[in-house]
């Protein structure tokens, strides 16, 4: 790859960042543009601003956006649409907020005239993938610099007189080794590395930035309303608000009854596994509350074919396939199913926990009529049942005769 003369950096402002910022400019001589991003990772940004200025990189190239409402409109929303579990039980907070910084960097580098772009992911995760398949997604043509895998800074101590010797700023505990890394944003905290190497330890509690212990949480529950547009939660208790208000509410109720706490083993996509702790308290009170207005507004037959497509959904979210046709594809069919989705649920939250306690809607398809155990006036009748139960029967029999015929 010829030398970059224009590179885009994803930059937080944190060492390596800053450190990645120098080495581009001493070891390619080329000029460096800053994109930092706003997704409610709950850090004052304007440091970086100011760090960036002190290491060189002109005002005018210097880029902090505040990206929360298009974050939980166009990427979280219709993620959750879906109700995505990765493997299970992982709400994708870090894979899904790669699609949008990938976005505005190629949208950057293009407005600034950039040929190139660059990240700070390593060579072991997830996101150098999710970061450049993004990127080639939407401009095949763009250079993509991941300093981790070509530089010799393999090590804590050649970083720490790598910016000693470049006047980088380091902060005093970050002279010695980090008990673990942090990857934040509206929908969640991730921690990884160090103290949770090791799957068999219990994570220390000062790893817990986003919830309050369950055990302290309050001995009361609460209860609470979320509103559905569409499969889109538009109001809350009431009063209607914008997608990254909604998320924000709901974290500050999920933090204080310590919902939505996961300590978990994935298999990354680039073929090892990897223990983390995941901090999701409203994506957790979202997803029980999505899930108990489907119950009533979503016809069986496309809710199961929802379901049955939800880890293959998830799978291409997790791997960074967003801006891939099969996920496009997908995205039509699940936002196709969420036409009626829509109403009200009542959840409780108590001691670590979310339930949904009640649901209703103009849309439902819930007929009390036809499922009361007393007298439903002719609403349904159950000899109907016999026909249906002996044609479904039918090649049960046909099997077991030949079965029995057979022995």
């Amino acid at each position: 790859m010829s030398a970059p003369k224009k590179v885009v950096l994803a930059y937080s402002g944190g060492l390596d960042t800053s450190i990645i910022l120098k080495w581009l400019q001493t070891e390619y001589g080329c000029e460096v543009v800053t994109f930092t991003a706003d997704l409610g990772q709950g850090e004052e940004l304007e440091p970086a601003r100011e760090k960036a200025i002190m290491l060189g990189i002109k005002p005018e190239n210097i880029f902090i956006e505040d990206l929360r409402e298009e974050f939980v409109r166009d990427y979280v929303n219709p993620m959750f649409r879906a109700n995505t579990v990765y493997e299970g039980q992982y709400l994708l907070g870090t894979s899904i907020a790669r699609p949008l910084i990938s976005k505005r960097l190629v949208e950057i580098a293009e407005a600034t005239g950039a040929d190139a772009v660059a990240h700070g992911a390593t060579g072991k995760g997830n996101d150098q993938v999710r970061f450049e398949l993004a990127c080639y997604a939407l401009n095949p043509e763009i250079k993509v610099i991941a300093p981790w895998r070509e530089w010799d800074l393999t090590s804590r101590t050649k970083l720490i007189d790598f910016a000693e010797k470049n006047q980088i700023p380091i902060a005093r505990d970050k002279r010695g080794e980090a008990p673990f890394s942090v990857d934040a944003n509206l929908l969640h905290t991730s921690s990884e590395g160090k103290v949770l190497e090791d799957p068999a330890e219990m994570a220390p509690d000062y790893v817990f930035q986003r919830t309050d212990n369950p055990v302290t949480a309050p001995d009361e529950p609460e209860y609470i309303e979320v509103t559905f547009d569409k499969g889109d939660a538009v109001a809350i208790d009431g009063k209607a608000v914008t997608p990254a208000e909604m998320l924000t509410k709901l974290n500050e109720l999920g933090k204080k009854h310590g919902i939505g706490r996961l300590d978990f083993v994935e298999n990354r996509f680039v073929g090892m596994k990897s223990r983390g702790i995941y901090e999701t308290p409203g994506g957790t009170i979202l997803l029980e509350a999505h899930r108990g207005i489907e119950q009533i507004t979503l016809d069986s037959g496309a809710g199961h074919l929802k379901d049955s497509l939800m880890p293959r959904y998830a799978e291409i979210i997790y791997n960074g396939f967003w801006f891939s046709p099969e996920r496009e594809m997908l995205q039509a069919l699940i936002d196709k199913s969420q036409e009626h989705v829509t109403g009200t649920v009542r959840l409780q939250l108590f001691k670590g926990s979310v339930f949904c306690v009640g649901r209703w809607s103009d849309h439902s398809l819930y007929s009390e009529a036809h499922v009361t155990f007393e007298d439903d006036a002719g609403a349904y009748d159950q000899k109907d049942a016999a026909g249906f139960i002996q044609l479904n029967a039918l090649r049960l029999k046909l099997l077991a005769t030949r079965n029995r015929r057979l022995k």
